[in-house]
């Protein structure tokens, strides 16, 4: 409250300065690691911190830049952590060409090294944020950059992305001021693609982080993505509740069988890399494992549905996977009427 003299009368103004609200607001995630060292640190290492980051700390990362860029000519880098990298100029566009305008693979491959066109010789403004950043909002252009649609807070997905602004909590240390949901639709806000009845597909493999498509596809829709993933670790290392915890009857089924002695897992026929993010490794395999879980093991299954949307022509993935995917990508020189007939008894098979 502060008191204003003007001629004639006293006025009482009563202002409230931006940012000096009592209205929550976004700390940033270095903020809770005082209270959550285990959690921060574990976070850090994921690849969810990542999705985004301005120029002047991705530059002394691992990362090479398209053809002909140099660091003076990027604003941010998408992603980088694990699959790929792609990198938007100085007014906020992402990359697709080259600086005269040529024909350039600018994405860049971390797993092969490689590199991949990505919207070839498009203007492709950055309409990735409500994913990609923490605090997003539609409205404005971040940094002033004409070609980022939406403002936000934090760059990358930080601890407040999922459990919302965390002023209100770390004020009064009230653990009901903070969100904590357990929901797999919390994580289906990002890791979807179109609606979430349908499964993108597109050139024989699912496309890009569709977990929460396929999942409800699947069996095991009725559970929620931490049943089985530690949220704030790296995703080869979250995994709390093994596939014997809930199928006690089929692992005891396994155990000695011939595929069990030489080494393959419940993941490798039931959850096979069906999903493409980045690059492909085989005819069958892909660079993400699937989250449908359920094999249909007849040799003339299709996994995937052509649909007419909109006059175009979209592919879709059915709620199971083939024995293409599950069998043939360490059995390459077998068909699939062989893979077919040998998944008869298969968890039992050499007993």
């Amino acid at each position: 409250m502060k008191r204003y003299l003007v001629p004639g009368l006293t006025v009482l103004v009563l202002i409230v300065l931006a940012g000096i609200s009592s209205a929550n607001k976004y700390v940033g995630s270095d903020v809770c690691f005082k209270c959550h060292p285990q959690q921060y640190n574990d976070f850090k290492v994921s690849g969810h911190p990542y999705k985004l980051q301005k120029a002047e700390t991705a530059r002394y990362w691992k990362l090479p830049l398209p053809p002909g860029y140099s660091w003076d000519d990027i604003s941010y880098v998408i992603g980088g952590a694990y699959k790929k990298a792609r990198y938007m100029d100085k007014k906020g566009y992402i990359i697709t060409a080259a600086k005269d305008g040529s024909a350039l693979k600018t994405q860049y491959n971390l797993e092969t090294g490689t590199w991949s066109y990505y919207h070839k010789g498009e203007k492709k403004p950055y309409t990735c944020g409500k994913c990609h950043t923490t605090g997003y909002k539609k409205e404005g252009h971040q940094d002033g950059l004409e070609g980022i649609k939406g403002t936000w807070a934090f760059a990358g997905i930080q601890c407040e992305a999922c459990h919302g602004p965390g002023g209100d909590h770390v004020k009064t240390g009230d653990k009901s001021k903070i969100m904590v949901d357990r929901s797999s639709a919390l994580c289906g806000k990002c890791h979807i693609r179109g609606t979430k009845d349908k499964i993108p597909a597109k050139g024989g493999f699912i496309r890009h982080h569709e977990q929460y498509n396929e999942l409800l596809a699947g069996p095991h829709n009725s559970l929620n993505c931490v049943t089985c993933h530690n949220p704030h670790k790296t995703a080869k290392f979250s995994i709390k509740t093994k596939c014997e915890t809930c199928h006690a009857s089929q692992a005891k089924a396994f155990k000695g069988s011939t595929m069990e002695q030489v080494g393959v897992r419940c993941i490798d026929c039931h959850m096979p890399r069906a999903t493409k993010s980045a690059v492909k490794f085989g005819k069958y395999d892909g660079d993400i494992r699937t989250h449908i879980f359920r094999i249909n093991t007849a040799a003339d299954a299709d996994m995937f549905y052509t649909e007419e949307i909109k006059g175009k022509k979209k592919t879709f993935a059915k709620g199971f996977v083939t024995v293409d995917f599950a069998c043939l990508n360490c059995h390459k020189n077998k068909d699939r009427s062989w893979a077919s007939e040998m998944a008869k008894g298969i968890h039992t098979k050499g007993k």
